[in-house]
């Protein structure tokens, strides 16, 4: 399912028990200098990143000042964010002339402490190469360090490196509960490109050997999956982003399955076991 870019008015994209991605809470908020938001999503425990802009957040009496660094774009710098209790309020406050912030979420009723992710504690991993059209950077922002003070939520931001090429390949999925061959992790993307005028290809193939589907994504599309294969590509001379929210089931370590049609192009890429390493 794809969704067009739109002034959303800072209300959710993919709201709490969505119909496609019930596992999965999102939201991007827009603020001008001293803005406050307030996000309170009951049920669900939420990571606040800023994708451009510094905020501050306030919850449960504790403020966590100058969240983010990136001015221009994604692009510019290391991400950063707070994570927020399940069901908590939260108060968003812009400190720069601007800032656009996702809200990402997962369901769950496991209760954790908020706290702070600053650009040192990203967990980055690069992978792939040029002569496999496959090379790209993952910036971990609630990844595997977190096990333990998180429940069920994996937040990332995915970059392709270079101009134009293939993401999410090997083609793999992760809609069912059967481990320890996979687990079901409903996931949402929000994609950017640079230039801005880039674009891309989202495909989706719900069944080994049959016909898929193929969205054409711009700048600002949101891509909910909800199950199958879904590998996406760039147009050639263009640098694709995505924010990519995973909020597992029954666990909240990732276990895909990879198409066993292309399964043999795990050992053609290198760095691609220690990316799978990753989100488990």
């Amino acid at each position: 399912m794809h969704i067009a870019p739109y002034d959303n008015q800072n209300q959710p994209i993919i709201d709490a028990g969505h119909s496609h991605v019930p596992l999965v809470y999102f939201n991007i908020v827009k603020l001008t200098k001293g803005e406050t938001f307030a996000s309170q999503v009951a049920g669900y425990e939420t990571c606040i990143v800023p994708a451009t802009g510094t905020i501050s957040v306030t919850t449960g009496g504790e403020t966590f000042a100058r969240i983010g660094t990136r001015r221009a774009n994604v692009w510019d710098g290391a991400p950063e964010g707070v994570y927020i209790t399940t069901g908590a309020r939260a108060e968003i406050t812009c400190d720069s002339e601007a800032a656009e912030v996702f809200v990402a979420g997962a369901l769950t009723d496991e209760v954790f402490p908020p706290f702070a992710i600053r650009a040192a504690d990203i967990d980055p991993v690069q992978y792939g190469s040029d002569d496999t059209k496959t090379h790209r950077k993952i910036k971990h922002i609630l990844g595997t360090k977190y096990h333990g003070r998180v429940s069920r939520l994996l937040v990332s931001e995915l970059y392709t490196v270079g101009a134009g090429g293939w993401s999410g390949f090997p083609s793999h999925k992760h809609d069912t509960n059967r481990l320890p061959l996979e687990t079901r992790h409903d996931e949402v993307y929000n994609f950017r490109f640079n230039p801005p005028h880039g674009s891309g290809l989202q495909m989706l193939q719900r069944e080994d050997g049959t016909s898929g589907d193929a969205y054409h994504i711009v700048d600002g599309s949101t891509m909910v999956i909800d199950k199958g294969y879904h590998p996406c590509c760039v147009l050639p001379g263009y640098e694709m982003y995505y924010f990519t929210i995973l909020a597992g089931e029954t666990q909240r370590s990732l276990v895909q399955f990879f198409q066993p049609s292309h399964a043999d192009q795990i050992e053609t890429i290198p760095g691609i076991k220690d990316m799978i390493a990753k989100f488990k």
